[in-house]
């Protein structure tokens, strides 16, 4: 068997950074179960693991149910994948 080629392959999913406008309360903040949130101070970022971009919508749908002003959306780096190695032939 010899290497043909080496090809990344993308996990599902992703982690994600939701900056929103104002300082968000801890009642607000348990909407966001699964989430890290850090508060600077005119927003609250918000960074976590989303499964798909159906989890992503549900985490958008959310911010606008509770009146929350979405500011910036940004999916972060993934760690490097592991390598698949496809045979010849």
């Amino acid at each position: 068997m010899t290497l043909r080629e080496v090809v990344l392959v993308p996990r599902e999913g992703g982690s994600y950074e939701i900056r929103v406008k104002g300082r968000l309360t801890d009642s607000l903040l348990t909407a966001f179960e699964g989430m890290r949130a850090s508060v600077e101070p005119v927003e609250t970022v918000l960074h976590g693991p989303v499964r798909d971009q159906a989890d992503l919508y549900g985490l958008l749908d959310r911010i606008q149910a509770l009146g929350l002003e979405l500011v910036e959306v940004r999916r972060l780096p993934d760690d490097p994948a592991e390598p698949e190695i496809t045979p010849d032939g």
